[in-house]
C-alpha cells in the first residue's frame, strides 16, 4: 500500500483534498454546487482539444475552465444563474463531443479525465499539481473577508461596496483553477464530490467559517485516504468509494443537524424569524 507508486497517489490524492475542502467551504455557502459541476464537465472538452492538436492536456483544461467561469459570470449577470451555468456546460460539452469525433485514440484518456487515474499519478505531475494547489489557496487568503461577507450578506456587501460581479467572477476564477489541478488526478466526477460532499457535511456540524473549513479539508482528506486504501485492498474502484464515503458523512451531518434541532433553546419562539437570514448571516461572520 506504500510502494513507491502508492507514494505519487497517497501525495496527490492529499493535495486535491485540502485544496478541494476549502474551496468548497466556499462552493457550499454561496451555492454555488452547479457551478462546480460544470466546471470540470465543461473543462473536460479543453482536454479533448488539446489531446487533438498535440498541447499539454492541463493547458486545455485551465484555457476552457477559465472560459467557462468567464461565461457563467458575464451570462449570470443578465438572466439566472443556474440558466447561464447550464448554457456554458452545453456549449463546453458540445465542442467537447465535436472534438472527440475527430480522433480515435483517446479513449484510455478519456476514463481518466472522468474517474480519476489516482494510482498513475507520475512524479512529475506532483510538481504542477502542488504549484497550482497553492495557488488556489493563496487566491481563496486574499478573498477571504470580502467573499465571505458577500456570499452570507450580498446585499449587504453590495452596499459596502463590495462588487458582487467581482467576487462571483473571482470565485469562478478559483473553482477553475481548481477544476485545473484535480481533474487530472482524481477527474471531473470525483473533484466535484470532493468540492460539495465534506463542506456540506462540515456546516451540519458548525456555522463557523474557519472550525468548517478546518473540519471540511478533514472530511476530505479521510475521503480519499479510504477510498485509496479499500480501492487497493479490494480492488474496486476509488471512485466508487469516494462517493460512497462522501453520500455516508453528508447523511450523517444531516442527521447530527437533524438531532440537534429536535432541542429548541428556552424562548425559541418568542421572535417572529423576520431577520432570521440577516442574523444568521451576521453570526457567520462574527465567527470568521
Amino acid at each position: 500500500m506504500f510502494s513507491s507508486f502508492m507514494v505519487n497517489a497517497w501525495e496527490a490524492s492529499t493535495i486535491v483534498a485540502i485544496v478541494a475542502g476549502v474551496v468548497g467551504f466556499f462552493t457550499v455557502l454561496r451555492g454555488s454546487s452547479f457551478a462546480a459541476h460544470a466546471l470540470p464537465n465543461g473543462a473536460f472538452a479543453g482536454a479533448a482539444a488539446a489531446s487533438l492538436i498535440g498541447v499539454s492536456t492541463l493547458l486545455g483544461l485551465g484555457v476552457f475552465a477559465g472560459l467557462g467561469a468567464v461565461g457563467i459570470a458575464l451570462l449570470g449577470r443578465r438572466a439566472r444563474h443556474d440558466v447561464a451555468t447550464a448554457l456554458a456546460i452545453v456549449v463546453m460539452l458540445g465542442l467537447g463531443s465535436l472534438f472527440l469525433s475527430m480522433t480515435t485514440e483517446y479513449a484510455p484518456e478519456i476514463y481518466s479525465l472522468l474517474f480519476g487515474e489516482v494510482l498513475g499519478v507520475s512524479s512529475n505531475a506532483l510538481g504542477p499539481t502542488a504549484a497550482i494547489g497553492a495557488l488556489c489557496i493563496l487566491a481563496v487568503l486574499l478573498l477571504y473577508r470580502p467573499l465571505l461577507y458577500s456570499s452570507v450578506l450580498p446585499d449587504s456587501a453590495e452596499a459596502r461596496g463590495i462588487p458582487s460581479f467581482r467576487m462571483e467572477l473571482a470565485f469562478l476564477l478559483v473553482i477553475a483553477l481548481t477544476t485545473t489541478m484535480a481533474v487530472p488526478v482524481v477527474g471531473t466526477l470525483l473533484i466535484f464530490t470532493l468540492l460539495v460532499s465534506p463542506a456540506a457535511t462540515a456546516r451540519s456540524f458548525t456555522s463557523r467559517p474557519t472550525t468548517a473549513i478546518v473540519l471540511s479539508v478533514a472530511i476530505a482528506l479521510v475521503t480519499v485516504w479510504a477510498a485509496i486504501a479499500l480501492s487497493y485492498l479490494s480492488n474496486l474502484p476509488i471512485g466508487f468509494f469516494v462517493g460512497a464515503i462522501g453520500a455516508s458523512t453528508y447523511a450523517a451531518g444531516r442527521g447530527w443537524a437533524a438531532w440537534r434541532g429536535r432541542r429548541p433553546a428556552a424562548g425559541a419562539g418568542a421572535t417572529d424569524g423576520s431577520d432570521g437570514g440577516d442574523s444568521r448571516g451576521r453570526t457567520v461572520l462574527a465567527g470568521a
